[in-house]
């Protein structure tokens, strides 16, 4: 787990807990280590939620796929982040997502339980961590609702000038990569793959745009 120390300093479950307390605390909450290859499931839907998993390398993304197959990417966790904690504190009996491996990945996966319930070792810590996860999962809910803000846009190009709009500002650079290939942009902003293609190439013929694969500058 050592090695993992300073990719663990850097998730919000951890903040502010000393290096030593943050190894004492991996037995207690008897943290796993898992290796996932690209696109190998990590939560199924339909699955108890159980475990909050933390990234430890890759990049990990939660989406849902409806009756006839469409696929709406809901979001990406990176290194050092959470995913499916919510569902885990909620204790879903089914998952209403799923989260799949974007690229070989390690995994951290803790029993939510045993965060929620503090250890019969009473660590003066454990509160600090309860206070961490609760901060992070009203975090997830403003960027939820962020979300929900750009898909409801009327039309492909408001949703996408919305998307990268918010990217820019959370980069606070004009110049920015997002997570997501063509595809998966679509699947984010629950669009036609087509239709968002031909709408990033009119935003570039206007100079309103350039963009190279994942990488966009806004130039207005």
């Amino acid at each position: 787990m050592k090695k993992y120390l300073e990719i663990l300093k850097k998730c919000p479950l951890f903040f502010d807990i000393s290096d030593n307390d943050i190894m004492i605390m991996l037995g207690c909450l008897d943290a796993k280590v898992v290796e996932f290859d690209k696109k190998y499931t990590v939560f199924a839907e339909g699955s108890r939620a159980r475990y909050i998993g933390i990234v430890l390398s890759g990049s990990v993304q939660m989406m849902r796929v409806d009756f006839y197959g469409n696929r709406s990417i809901i979001s990406v966790a990176g290194e050092s982040e959470m995913f499916a904690e919510a569902f885990a504190c909620a204790e879903t009996s089914s998952l209403p997502i799923t989260a799949i491996a974007n690229e070989p990945s390690v995994v951290m996966l803790i029993d939510c339980s045993h965060v929620l319930h503090t250890c019969k070792n009473v660590c003066s810590f454990h509160q600090k961590l309860i206070f961490n996860l609760m901060k992070s999962l009203a975090g997830k809910n403003i960027a939820f609702h962020q979300r929900i803000e750009i898909t409801s846009k009327r039309t492909t190009r408001e949703k996408l000038m919305a998307y990268l709009a918010m990217e820019a500002k959370k980069s606070d650079k004009a110049s920015f990569d997002i997570p997501f290939d063509r595809q998966e942009l679509a699947d984010y902003l629950e669009v036609d793959r087509s239709g968002l293609s031909a709408e990033i190439s009119k935003l570039r013929a206007e100079g309103i745009i350039e963009s190279d694969k994942k990488r966009f500058t806004l130039l207005g």
